[in-house]
């Protein structure tokens, strides 16, 4: 299925219902709720889906965003943070979707695991790409110095994370939602491609598995921190979702589909056939561009 998200045009629009009705007029049959969405708008489109009947594939955690916070942020809450009171209030509101997709008959939920918030890793990282590139000398020994900061502490986010997520999936088999665990651009990440394997095995949970935007591997693939081929090969099988949007080099993402560096034909073949894809864009991506990369890509499927 080829899904849309409204993350793309939610802050053009003064309705949920707008907002709906331009996807589905480039020709998408089913959209994401991205994590942007004041709770007004959830509910408007939700009203409009009773009337239209249009599908939704997808949330992204969080949906609604927090009434709490005024900006767009699905990090303003995280699973390994260090107060107890975030990490409670992060597991409440991906209850809250988790019940918000059951009531849109969306199947899955995509969420973020958190980060390590004191290690400042990939922007020296990035700079050093963007001034030297990424085969240098300088950078390979900057690299591997953040390898092993990282690898350092990151066993007791993980187990943080874990606590959470364990009380998350229940809930949402119970509800018969499944969750993507979303791969990040930035290092601080968790878990880490080097810690995927192992994190989904420790959560040991049927209805979690990889959740994987092609951007956010080719920004790791430009900072030498994984082959983008080698490593769908390896998570292919967990895989049951994309987010999909192009690359620039090096880091200029959520282009266009085609219009960067990432070569989609290449890595599609690694999917399984019942992957979720949704395109996932930049607000200033042009319409002509999303409907040329969208005829382009029902072509690869």
């Amino acid at each position: 299925m080829l899904s849309f998200s409204t993350a793309w045009n939610s802050n053009r629009h003064r309705s949920g219902e707008s907002i709906v009705r331009e996807i589905l007029e480039m020709g998408f049959d089913a959209i994401e709720l991205g994590h942007g969405l004041k709770a007004h708008t959830v509910h408007e489109i939700l009203s409009f889906q009773e009337k239209e009947g249009f599908r939704v594939s997808s949330l992204h955690n969080f949906c609604p965003l927090p009434p709490e916070v005024m900006v767009d942020n699905p990090d303003c809450y995280e699973f390994t943070s260090h107060r107890l009171t975030d990490r409670k209030r992060a597991v409440r509101l991906t209850l809250q979707t988790i019940d918000m997709a059951e009531r849109f008959g969306a199947k899955v939920v995509v969420l973020h695991t958190g980060r390590i918030k004191t290690l400042k890793l990939t922007r020296h990282l990035r700079e050093l790409v963007e001034n030297e590139g990424n085969f240098t000398r300088r950078y390979s020994k900057e690299k591997l110095c953040a390898v092993l900061r990282r690898e350092k502490v990151g066993e007791s986010y993980i187990q943080r994370a874990l606590d959470c997520l364990m009380e998350i999936t229940d809930y949402a088999s119970e509800k018969g939602i499944r969750l993507g665990i979303e791969n990040r651009e930035h290092y601080e990440a968790m878990p880490s491609e080097h810690e995927f394997v192992n994190f989904l095995q420790r959560l040991d949970a049927p209805n979690a598995m990889y959740w994987h935007d092609f951007g956010h591997a080719q920004i790791k693939h430009n900072l030498g921190l994984l082959d983008h081929s080698d490593w769908l090969r390896k998570m292919g099988p967990r895989t049951m979702g994309c987010h999909v949007h192009d690359v620039g080099w090096p880091f200029q993402d959520h282009r266009a589909p085609f219009t960067g560096e990432i070569p989609f034909e290449k890595l599609v073949q690694f999917l399984p056939p019942d992957c979720l894809f949704v395109f996932e864009l930049h607000p200033r991506t042009a319409k002509e561009d999303i409907l040329s990369a969208a005829a382009r890509w029902r072509t690869l499927r």
